[in-house]
């Protein structure tokens, strides 16, 4: 049985600091966030609709920043706010800055003026499995996730709910798989219709995110045919 806890819900204990982001700084990121998430906003895979977990606005996308200078153990990302599915467009105003993700203690701290979304603990642990990775994106797509395992995808541990420690747990013993090596796509079992998508770049990501959309979909259908 697959878990549903209301979508959107902060699940870690967050430390924000409420700031205006610098488009000097963060602007580069950002724009590449907000253009990928109008494309997917389009796709269904982002957004807020009335019938789907109850109408709360669903899915996220982050990309990671440089570190900090001076401020050891600090890994930043740029990360799209708490509930800002429903927003036909966004801004630097509906993104924030993570500066510290600890599944020990299940707190993030960010920066910015909107809180984090809440997946932004496993958009970090997905960062520190990988370097390489420097884009993240949460969609949900209900023909992936009922597909997952005929398109080969490592699926996390239906018992285990999203934004959580355990979750953090299940992407870090999925990136010891092989499977991940085949596929940058997740899908979380215990998330309804949930995925995560990664890889060096945001065109990376969000292409190879599309381009399985349109392969779930054919699965679906000529089975329903």
């Amino acid at each position: 049985m697959h878990r549903r806890s209301e979508e959107g819900t902060i699940h870690f204990q967050p430390k924000h600091r409420w700031v205006s982001l610098d488009p000097q700084v963060h602007g580069v990121v950002a724009h590449s966030l907000i253009t990928w998430r109008d494309r997917l906003l389009r796709a269904g895979l982002v957004g807020d609709d009335p019938y789907r977990y109850g109408g709360v606005g669903f899915g996220n996308l982050s990309g990671r920043l440089p570190p900090f200078p001076g401020v050891p153990g600090a890994r930043s990302f740029l990360v799209t706010g708490s509930q800002t599915g429903g927003r036909p467009s966004l801004t630097l105003g509906d993104l924030c800055v993570v500066t510290r993700y600890e599944p020990d203690c299940n707190c993030v701290e960010s920066f910015g003026p909107i809180k984090p979304s809440s997946e932004s603990m496993t958009h970090g642990i997905i960062y520190d499995a990988d370097p390489a990775i420097r884009f993240v994106f949460h969609g949900h797509s209900p023909e992936i996730w009922q597909q997952a395992r005929t398109l080969g995808l490592p699926v996390t541990d239906p018992a285990v709910d999203y934004g959580t420690p355990a979750m953090c747990q299940e992407v870090q013993k999925i990136f010891r798989s092989p499977l991940v090596t085949r596929r940058a796509i997740i899908a979380m079992g215990g998330h309804e219709d949930g995925v995560l998508a990664f890889g060096s770049t945001a065109e990376e990501v969000g292409l190879a995110l599309l381009d399985l959309v349109s392969k779930a979909f054919a699965l679906t259908y000529s089975r329903a045919g």
